[in-house]
């Protein structure tokens, strides 16, 4: 008979019942699979990636716990996590994340030589990213690398090699990764700073509204640029657009810094991801898709 309790506080170690954490990761990678295959990608390799970043994110969502374990039961936000509670035991969190991982490592070897190689880089920045919390208050960085690694796995799957225009991509990923992380860690800045956990909104204090707005600011402008290198028409430049206002508007929530808006904020930036995945889409003619 099927243990539901353990079920469910398993399904909550891995964030199942909060997917945005997965869209923010799936939406770059589905954008960078469009471009490298000028249109539809193979199928094949659209299941890999849509199954791999569902995997990664999960296992990511479990060494984040493993590591916070002694930390997350003096945050509100967090102190309800299985491993807090005792729900999941730490040798079980650590046999699923080893799981997950060899099981997104079995969907890699259907792909190519360098993308096996690349996945190798992916799997040391999701483990590394919950420890940097400790050492420095720029995580957040580490995790735009994480959770941009997908864009140069997509192109070394679909084209079996890296073309240098890539990396503007990636960069405007690390740098909106950057941003609506550090609205998420403003969300936990007081409870962060009592138990000693850095973030980039205590690096910032004060100044995270600007220092935020500057790095969306960039983040645009890396988008544009890449896109201009692609060859990227109209309607990704409209998304653009519609990416600026979004991040107006999630300034708006976060002027008050009420840790409730500035959860929304991040959460919201789900749609900026989805408006350049249909901006890339879009600039392609239906007769490419299939």
């Amino acid at each position: 008979m099927v243990d539901t309790s353990r079920t469910k506080a398993l399904l909550q170690l891995i964030r199942f019942d909060k997917p945005v954490g997965t869209l923010l990761l799936l939406w770059p990678t589905m954008g960078a699979l469009w471009i490298a295959a000028q249109g539809m990608p193979d199928l094949q390799l659209l299941g890999i990636f849509i199954l791999g970043t569902f995997l990664m994110r999960s296992a990511g969502c479990i060494i984040n716990d493993i590591a916070d374990r002694n930390v997350d039961g003096a945050v509100v936000r967090t102190k309800g996590r299985p491993l807090v509670t005792g729900a999941v035991g730490l040798n079980t969190a650590i046999s699923f994340f080893v799981i997950l991982c060899l099981a997104a490592f079995a969907l890699v070897l259907f792909t190519n030589t360098l993308t096996i190689g690349l996945s190798v880089a992916a799997v040391a920045l999701a483990a590394t990213y919950p420890f940097m919390k400790r050492h420095t208050h720029l995580p957040q960085v580490v995790l735009g690398a994480a959770f941009s690694w997908g864009i140069p796995m997509a192109f070394a799957a679909q084209l079996g090699e890296l073309p240098p225009q890539i990396w503007l991509f990636y960069l405007g990923n690390v740098l909106w990764t950057v941003v609506y992380d550090t609205m998420y860690a403003m969300v936990d800045r007081e409870d962060d700073i009592k138990i000693g956990v850095k973030s980039t909104a205590i690096l910032f204090g004060e100044s995270d509204r600007l220092v935020i707005g500057v790095l969306q600011g960039f983040c645009l402008l890396a988008l544009l640029l890449a896109g201009l290198r692609f060859e990227l028409g109209q309607p990704y430049n409209i998304s653009l657009v519609i990416v600026a206002a979004l991040f107006y508007y999630h300034q708006q929530l976060i002027r008050r810094r009420k840790p409730s808006d500035c959860f929304k904020a991040f959460k919201h930036n789900n749609w900026v991801g989805l408006v350049i995945f249909l901006g890339i889409v879009a600039c392609y003619p239906p007769l490419s898709l299939g």
